[in-house]
C-alpha cells in the first residue's frame, strides 16, 4: 500500500486524462511509484527542499508538492511533451 496519497490540482488532471493510453499509463505507473517513495522516484524542482519535485517520463513531466506531514502528494502541473 502506498504511503502517500495522490491529488490532482484540476486542471493537471485534465491534461493527464486527455494524454495518449501509452504515455498516460507510463504517468500513471511514474506516479504510483512516486507515492511509496517521492524523494527517491522524483527530482528535485529548483531547490532541493524535498517538498516541491519534479516527476519525469519520456513523454511527460509532472510538478509535485509533496506534503510530509499529511501525507499527500499533489499533483500542481503536467506536461506532456508528446
Amino acid at each position: 500500500m502506498p504511503d502517500y496519497r495522490l491529488k490532482y490540482d484540476p486542471a493537471s488532471e485534465a491534461v493527464h486524462e486527455a494524454m495518449p493510453a501509452a504515455a498516460s499509463e507510463m504517468l500513471t505507473l511514474a506516479l504510483a511509484d512516486a507515492c511509496s517513495d517521492p524523494i527517491g522516484t522524483t527530482q528535485p524542482y529548483g531547490q532541493d527542499d524535498g517538498v516541491v519535485r519534479v516527476l519525469v517520463i519520456e513523454q511527460a513531466f509532472a510538478v509535485l508538492l509533496v506534503g510530509a506531514q499529511t501525507k499527500t502528494i499533489t499533483v500542481l502541473q503536467i506536461t506532456y511533451l508528446g
